[in-house]
């Protein structure tokens, strides 16, 4: 059974750091890629960042790049987002996804994780 669950959410000001993380059963990270995406209220979900499976090449959407780093950790299959000089924007549910390759589209998304929710706030 494949499941991604997303841990590290919560409450930061503005400037603050967090680090999400995404536990992965079912696939080795080796398999699919492993996408970040993020949902604000009212807005449509949007691709935040992407490791591939393969050589572990990384993407970013311009509102994150300078400010959050993806990685993974094959022997804990486990894929992590650092997120420094958050802005309130930022503020979202933050979900964990496994794509075929990183397009950072919902609609080529194989499986998501629950979400976990960021706050960004003073």
């Amino acid at each position: 059974q494949v499941q991604l669950v997303e841990s590290g959410g919560g409450l930061v000001q503005p400037g603050d750091s967090l680090r999400l993380s995404c536990a992965v059963s079912g696939f080795t990270l080796d398999y699919y890629a492993i996408a970040w995406f993020r949902q604000a209220p009212g807005k449509e979900r949007e691709g935040v960042s992407c490791i591939s499976s393969g050589d572990g090449t990384t993407s970013y959407a311009d509102s994150v790049k300078g400010r959050f780093t993806i990685s993974r950790d094959n022997a804990k299959n486990t894929a992590y987002l650092q997120m420094n000089s958050r802005k309130p924007e930022d503020t979202a549910v933050y979900y964990c996804a496994a794509e075929w390759s990183c397009l950072l589209s919902t609609s080529f998304v194989q499986y998501w994780g629950q979400g976990t929710q960021v706050t960004v706030s003073a």
